[in-house]
């Protein structure tokens, strides 16, 4: 058995004062109890708060940023920025994936991120061929998820059609060709990976790349219970050619053919209106919002204020990776609310009006639904999952517990996680990664060679 006792921890119920917290050899916690008192044998912090659940992840795309800030001789958007991912999808190696994925998630742990779900569409060799193994890069996924020790929430995706009407893929999309029957083959094969570490749902990508009906044979194929997670709305462009295609915007068309509920993660859902906001909310399906990317890319801005309104549930993520910080998407979630509605302190309802508050905690409930993992709460259960802050940081002096996360949001950008726990083993320490070297030599390996073959 190990121990932490804190002198402030973030729980459901929010701030507890004098919390021991133990956990097992499995990683599970075992006993979360305030008010108790100081354990001579537990290591002490301060303040501490449940690792954030990251909810939308491409690991590969780490190997993109900073590549493509160049201006093109026509209007740049989302379209524009797919030809440069599709170059390097084209050529990298299950090997270069793996090095990419453990970069990524050290990054990702060092920021406070403790799960991560990992919509994997890079199935196939660079022929476009079956591997021998069909699972082979969504097992170097999980493998690289071993070795940074960060939680996953593998989501093989289904991607069949270029677009809307079963448009024929195109030849940089061979490597993404799956079908139901693929996408369910692959899940079976990472079953025996499942552990408190690991989950495995699917993907349908979008209504773009996948049929109404292929996207309800894989919600009934799929064991009961896992997370299924979806593209939508993501571009105006993407909106008005389902119009065309089917006379319904996509939201509309999804949930009229396919009954969301709770394992249901909508990614983006960015251009939606006001019926879709409402219908969304009733689902109990969670809005996947990935600020950075959606800004980086020129998406556009999600209805957060309605949607709050209503009851909606959502989580994070980093998507693309221009940032690994739940920070920075926490922060740019809210910020792009007040540019819109010019006006301040938008993310809140009545019985939160912490804006920091409420931001972690709606994002780490919605986000440990879309995971289907046990995680999001520091409570008798759940995985062992949590952040030490630098109490040291003159950013947390002085200050009482309801300003905490207001300081950790809203306060400069050093990183204030000093430690990090996940699944019981501390895998951050004094802000560093416990493997950093190690995995950063293999990652500048892996990145010298990709780019020398793409550029």
């Amino acid at each position: 058995m190990s121990a932490l006792f804190a002198c402030h921890a973030l729980l459901a119920q929010g701030w507890q004062r004098d919390v021991l917290l133990e956990w097992d050899a499995h990683g599970d916690l075992t006993r979360v109890s305030p008010g108790a008192p100081a354990s001579p044998d537990a290591r002490r912090a301060e303040y501490v708060l449940p690792g954030m659940v990251n909810l939308h992840s491409h690991a590969f795309q780490r190997a993109l940023g900073g590549l493509t800030e160049r201006a093109g001789d026509g209007p740049d958007s989302f379209w524009t920025w797919r030809d440069l991912m599709y170059r390097f999808a084209a050529r990298i190696t299950p090997e270069q994936i793996e090095a990419i994925a453990a970069q990524l998630f050290a990054e990702c742990l060092r920021h406070g991120y403790t799960s991560l779900c990992e919509f994997h569409y890079l199935q196939r060799d660079v022929d476009g061929a079956s591997y021998a193994r069909p699972a082979e890069t969504a097992a170097r996924v999980a493998a690289a998820g071993q070795v940074a020790g960060m939680g996953l929430t593998l989501l093989p995706v289904l991607y069949s059609h270029a677009g809307f009407g079963e448009q024929p893929l195109a030849p940089a999309q061979a490597r993404f060709r799956t079908n139901v029957d693929d996408v369910l083959g692959i899940v079976e094969a990472l079953a025996p990976l499942r552990s408190g570490q690991l989950e495995v749902g699917a993907a349908p990508h979008s209504l773009r790349a996948a049929t109404i009906d292929q996207i309800r044979a894989l919600a009934s194929g799929l064991p009961q219970g896992r997370p299924l997670h979806i593209h939508i709305a993501e571009q105006q462009g993407e909106v008005a050619q389902c119009l065309a295609h089917a006379g319904r915007r996509p939201v509309e068309y999804l949930m009229d053919h396919v009954a969301l509920d709770a394992r249901w993660c909508l990614v983006h859902a960015t251009h939606v209106n006001e019926t879709e906001v409402a219908a969304l909310a009733r689902s109990g399906a969670v809005a996947g919002l990935c600020p950075t990317t959606e800004a980086n890319l020129g998406d556009g801005l999600f209805p957060l204020a309605p949607f709050i309104e209503a009851g909606g549930r959502f989580g994070i993520g980093s998507d693309s990776h221009v940032s690994q910080s739940p920070v920075e998407e926490l922060r740019w979630l809210e910020y792009g609310q007040r540019l819109l509605h010019q006006k301040r302190n938008v993310a809140h309802t009545r019985q939160q009006r912490q804006v920091g508050d409420y931001l972690w905690q709606a994002a780490l409930a919605g986000g440990a639904d879309a995971s289907g993992r046990r995680v999001g709460r520091l409570e008798a259960g759940k995985r062992a999952d949590l952040l030490v802050l630098d109490n040291d940081h003159p950013n947390l002096d002085g200050v009482n517990e309801a300003e905490v996360l207001g300081r950790v949001v809203f306060c400069g950008n050093d990183n204030l996680v000093r430690d990090v726990l996940c699944g019981g083993r501390w895998v951050v320490e004094n802000g560093r990664h416990v493997a950093q070297e190690a995995i950063a030599g293999r990652y500048r390996q892996a990145i010298r060679d990709l780019r020398a073959e793409t550029q």
